[in-house]
């Protein structure tokens, strides 16, 4: 009987630490997938950033929920300086359709924006009629790179891929939900097929 007994406690044992170790790989299992999860509800949107525009009014890019967006880097003394035409077109063939071009004049190559807010403003608006909503001017590399384009350069924040910014008018696509989508370098014009389909899709 005594014999039984024992052998009867040390199944129940044996039992009772299966079920504990089922119990803790479902558990470990269970914080794996949250941890993918939570991961993924980490990345990061654009729509998280307001920022100054040329006027010095504050621009929140939570008010551009639901629109397709288009961030570039300009400049105004550079050889692709004339896709401000091109960049104005797109805005105006599409800024009803729920579509936004912002700009974000930048300094970083060659000295190609030398001047002040005022005077890229009169620049836009003087030589190509720009309406878009235009930044203030700020750098989109090295180690004062604008918060903004830390987003749009890094895979870690932003989801989609690591890049860095090549010359000016590199443009960032992000979709209507404000993630990065695309990535469209400073040679292709704004009116490229590859960007009115992705515009139109």
């Amino acid at each position: 009987m005594k014999n039984i007994l024992v052998i009867g406690f040390s199944i129940f044992l044996l039992v009772s630490c299966i079920n504990t170790e089922k119990s803790k790989e479902v558990t470990e299992s269970n914080s794996a997938t949250t941890s993918t999860m939570d991961g993924k509800q980490n990345i990061e949107t654009i729509y998280q950033f307001s920022v100054t525009d040329l006027n010095g009014k504050e621009f929140d890019f939570s008010s551009l929920k639901g629109k397709k967006i288009l961030v570039v880097n300009t400049a105004s003394e550079c050889g692709y300086t004339p896709q401000y035409k091109d960049l104005q077109k797109l805005y105006d063939t599409y800024k009803d359709k729920n579509f936004v071009i912002v700009g974000f004049p930048a300094n970083n190559f060659g000295q190609q924006e030398p001047g002040s807010d005022q005077e890229i403003a009169a620049f836009c608006e003087q030589n190509y009629g720009v309406t878009f909503p235009m930044m203030s001017k700020i750098s989109v590399k090295g180690a004062d790179m604008h918060p903004v384009y830390q987003f749009l350069t890094k895979k870690d924040k932003n989801g989609y891929a690591d890049s860095e910014v090549g010359w000016n008018f590199q443009k960032y696509l992000l979709n209507a939900k404000g993630e990065l989508e695309k990535i469209i370098d400073s040679k292709t014009l704004p009116t490229d097929q590859s960007v009115i389909d992705w515009i139109e899709k």
